[in-house]
């Protein structure tokens, strides 16, 4: 039987008679890497607070790493990393006094401490910052920080919130091989990400709107099974007046630039709207079916909880 990081059911949040979080249930196995996806203010971060045992369920039953998330949110703090999406470090202090500081929080000190900063350091490429101000580090290098200080207490668990937002392509790719490691060596990362090419990598992906969750599944599961109509791509020069003159057309329910193409998701036995794409441009190429990705698959999503009462 797989043993579970993460198990809950029926998760539910409300602050007055705002509902954030809707009876959400999921399970992460240990060793997973799970992701965590839905448009701003669809209650991520209000899920995450709860598993973090920062933020009491108003109702729902769960537990985080075999600990009851009600009666031991403590116990839950002291396993579990949490970096998020806004630097939240002390700027004025150095990377080094930082490092120190949290390690304290976590009950590290003397040469224990030390060493746990040195392999950090090295893990995370910080060597030659140590003694920098960490408001004076560039954005990648506090990024880089902040996922030092949220491994310092060797978490089983790590919350990652958006950890590659405002950093360039090579740093995350640096990221994701650091993610991909920690789970070969067994443990658990829950990460949000509006990079779709990035949680291509994770084991499991569940989506996340108005509270509700909506998909779950694999990213080839969700790419095959959660498409709302079928998807339809054109090459063309004026790709912005033809995904708007498509998103207009009836029968189609998503329309949108991508690259050098408009990708358009249709009703299954609707036919394309060539004709029509050709009056704005008539050296667009054929449409033809094209490979869904997971930008498809959330965009599908969004639309049809879009459309719902």
């Amino acid at each position: 039987m797989t043993e579970l990081a993460v198990d809950v059911h029926e998760l539910t949040r409300r602050f007055g008679q705002f509902v954030a979080v809707d009876r959400v249930s999921f399970q992460i196995p240990r060793g997973s890497i799970f992701g965590f996806l839905g448009p701003n203010g669809a209650g991520k971060s209000t899920t995450i607070r709860m598993l973090l045992g920062i933020l009491a369920p108003s109702s729902g039953t769960g537990t985080v790493l075999g600990r009851n998330l009600r009666t031991e949110p403590e116990a839950i703090r002291s396993k579990v990393g949490y970096m998020s999406q806004k630097f939240s470090l002390y700027e004025d202090l150095t990377v080094l006094e930082n490092l120190e500081f949290f390690g304290g929080i976590f009950g590290l000190w003397g040469s224990a401490l030390g060493r746990r900063i040195e392999e950090l350091v090295e893990l995370t490429r910080l060597q030659g910052y140590e003694r920098e101000m960490a408001a004076q580090l560039p954005g990648g290098i506090r990024q880089r920080l902040a996922l030092a200080a949220s491994l310092l207490h060797d978490p089983e668990l790590l919350f990652l919130d958006e950890p590659t937002g405002s950093v360039d392509p090579s740093l995350r790719r640096y990221f994701w091989e650091r993610i991909g490691a920690m789970s070969e060596a067994g443990k658990t990362v829950m990460v949000t990400s509006h990079y779709m090419d990035e949680v291509e990598r994770c084991h499991e992906i569940a989506f996340i709107d108005r509270g509700r969750l909506i998909a779950r599944g694999s990213p080839d599961e969700l790419k095959r099974d959660q498409l709302r109509g079928s998807l339809w791509r054109v090459e063309t020069r004026r790709r912005v007046d033809v995904a708007a003159l498509l998103a207009r057309s009836p029968g189609v329910d998503a329309a949108y630039p991508s690259g050098l193409s408009v990708r358009f998701l249709m009703r299954r036995g609707v036919e394309p709207l060539e004709a029509a794409i050709r009056q704005i441009d008539p050296e667009a190429a054929r449409a033809e079916v094209a490979e869904p990705t997971l930008e498809d698959v959330f965009i599908s999503l969004a639309t049809s909880t879009q459309a719902a009462p």
